[in-house]
């Protein structure tokens, strides 16, 4: 089956192995993920999801600040210093996209429709989750490696002190992006029998 759009998405890969060897401006790549979020579809066309993009410098504080908050955990040198590495290989793109649900959006719509309020977070959830695979593929067909980390909570109080971000606006994941550096893993899937059922 030849698709565009699916062989896009099947090329997309988590790509751990990330640099800053990419001509793109980031004039152009906020445009892109900008665009990407704003096309995506939302409950209601809530457009609850939230996006602070990060570049260079900014990007590296930000992986700066996971690092020194993810060293209380760690149970010896050995895993800090391991922990201190997968940051720096972060840091070591071009930039991170920082996902963002607002809950005044996901509050309003559960006062203004009372009998779907136990579902509107979970449809935030889905707004986000919809962003970001969006901006990932759409940074993917520019030729850069992305991986989606989630380490919020853990440094939510940090982000929004430093980056000045709204009370209401609930961290829900990190896209980190740069140049390709490395292949990604190779990828297995699942028997189609169990995973899927069609009916004729």
């Amino acid at each position: 089956m030849s698709n565009q759009f699916l062989d896009q998405i099947t090329q997309r890969r988590t790509i751990y192995a990330i640099g800053k060897n990419a001509a793109h401006t980031p004039e152009h790549l906020t445009d892109l993920i900008q665009t990407a979020i704003k096309q995506s579809p939302s409950s209601f066309n809530s457009q609850s999801s939230r996006a602070v993009i990060l570049f260079n410098g900014e990007s590296e504080k930000f992986w700066g600040l996971v690092a020194d908050k993810l060293k209380s955990y760690a149970k010896d040198e050995e895993s800090a210093a391991k922990t201190t590495a997968k940051m720096a290989s972060f840091a070591a793109g071009v930039g991170t996209v920082l996902f963002f649900e607002d809950m005044d959006v996901v509050k309003g719509l559960q006062e203004q429709f009372p009998s779907y309020a136990e579902n509107f977070p979970v449809w935030a959830e889905h707004s986000t989750a919809i962003a970001q695979f969006a901006v990932w593929t759409a940074l993917h067909t520019e030729g850069l490696g992305a991986s989606l980390q989630h380490y919020n909570p853990i440094v939510d109080a940090e982000v929004h002190a430093e980056w000045d971000i709204p009370a209401n606006w609930k961290l829900r994941a990190q896209l980190v992006f740069g140049s390709v550096e490395g292949e990604a893993k190779a990828k297995t899937y699942m028997d189609d029998a169990a995973r899927f059922k069609v009916f004729k």
